[in-house]
């Protein structure tokens, strides 16, 4: 497979991860109408994020190991058809035990792309350029977040919100079909030790398990649960932050959503990814270190940008301080999902990749987003003081957390590279054909 082919499957992951983060949020910025019309409080429409968080994280279990065992392709194709099916059955629920049921299949389907994506990007690509591959992945996500807020939040204030789910359904089944369409790559095919392989029977119960005996992957995992609270409660109360304290309609409540999501999404996930990989050059801390200043900066600019002043309206303060506090807080996302492929065996990625999201979305914000609308229930619609009550705190944690990995991560890198040479002549030797690193 030449440079160019593994260039289109980035291109295509975008699309997919574009749309896995609009069908996400599109409901948070219908979210006041969905409230008005099905009649359901703060605390209730919470209760969603929460059932498709922790059905994400669960789910992720057969999917992650059928992602190292099976061919990775086919993990994506069927999760995409079974998400975007999903989110078409969202918009017809008429009742809060059908919307609640609908956004838990949701997760079903999206548990599936993400650690097979993550686990086949890696074998097209080298440990060098991983951190840049990773952004650029990870930036369809942040235009999926604006187009569900903007795309959101104007569909459902001149169409009515059913339409938004509608929209946001149809794309999803063409993406599945072109998943199938792909060539699976050798795994351990962009390693510079070691062979390449069809397939490995390193995916188990126990070597699962194991993982958690990394310690660079700990540290990584134990992070990203302390942000990802902070992340999901912050990304779906917004527009109905913008409504409430600055009485925006819903239409330019989701708009301005948006557009600070995609521009410092973008901006922070693609500087993290280059300045991750360029300093990582002379310097095997810098995935850690980008990430570790990102939150540290990021306490202090979402703290700033609540309590900005009222009177002055959100675009002189609010916008402005925002934007950097998100810039801020996506330079991870590249580092990080560079680095926990880097000291994770190619025949046990998908597997790290499971492990993370059963940790971080259960004990993180699988019930972020209840949490926070039940505290701003019991402060009387306060959703302003809820947000300051975890956002800075848990961001300090996510920053600590990260730093316990600094010592170790050049010995964990090392020691994987090692491994999988001496492992990978053991594995069944595929056909010919191996992808050739990009």
């Amino acid at each position: 497979m030449a440079r160019g082919y593994a260039r289109y499957v980035l291109g295509l992951m975008v699309a997919i991860n574009l749309l896995n983060y609009m069908d996400r949020w599109v409901a948070s910025s219908a979210g006041p109408s969905i409230e008005k019309d099905l009649g359901i409080s703060d605390a209730q429409f919470g209760l969603l994020g929460t059932a498709f968080l922790l059905v994400y994280a669960i789910a992720a279990l057969p999917f992650g190991y059928w992602g190292d065992r099976g061919v990775r392709k086919n993990v994506i194709g069927v999760g995409v058809a079974i998400w975007s099916v999903a989110t078409l059955f969202t918009g017809f629920a008429r009742t809060f035990g059908q919307l609640f049921l609908s956004r838990a299949v949701v997760g079903i389907g999206e548990a599936s792309y993400y650690p097979a994506g993550t686990s086949m990007l890696s074998d097209f690509f080298p440990k060098e350029q991983r951190g840049r591959v990773a952004s650029i992945w990870g930036a369809g996500s942040t235009i999926g977040i604006a187009l569900g807020f903007a795309g959101g939040g104007f569909i459902a204030e001149h169409y009515g919100w059913p339409k938004a789910f509608f929209v946001a359904a149809i794309p999803g089944l063409i993406l599945a079909g072109l998943a199938f369409t792909l060539s699976e790559p050798l795994r351990g095919a962009a390693e510079q030790m070691g062979q390449a392989v069809a397939k490995t029977g390193e995916a188990s119960f126990k070597n699962f398990a194991l993982l958690l005996r990394i310690p660079t992957l700990r540290a990584i995992i134990l992070s990203q649960t302390f942000l990802y609270f902070v992340l999901a409660s912050n990304a779906f109360w917004l527009p109905t932050l913008l409504q409430r304290r600055f009485e925006l309609k819903p239409g330019a409540a989701g708009l301005l959503a948006g557009v600070v999501i995609v521009v410092g999404g973008l901006i922070g996930t693609l500087a993290g990814g280059w300045l991750a990989d360029r300093r990582a050059k002379i310097n095997p801390k810098a995935h850690l270190q980008v990430g570790i200043a990102g939150f540290l900066a990021g306490a202090v600019l979402v703290t700033a940008a609540i309590v900005s002043p009222l009177n002055a309206g959100p675009i002189p303060v609010f916008f402005p301080v925002f934007l950097l506090a998100v810039i801020s807080l996506y330079l991870y996302s590249g580092p990080f999902t560079a680095l926990s492929q880097n000291v994770v065996s190619p025949g046990l990625r998908a597997s790290a990749v499971t492990m993370l999201l059963l940790v971080a979305h259960i004990f993180g914000d699988s019930h972020s987003t209840y949490d926070v609308g039940q505290i701003s229930d019991w402060l009387g619609g306060n959703l302003q003081a809820a947000l300051l009550i975890t956002s800075p705190t848990l961001l300090l944690l996510a920053a600590i957390a990260a730093a316990t990995g600094l010592r170790t991560v050049k010995a964990d890198t090392e020691k994987m590279e090692r491994e999988w040479a001496e492992t990978s002549t053991r594995q069944p030797v595929a056909e010919p054909t191996t992808a050739t690193p990009a």
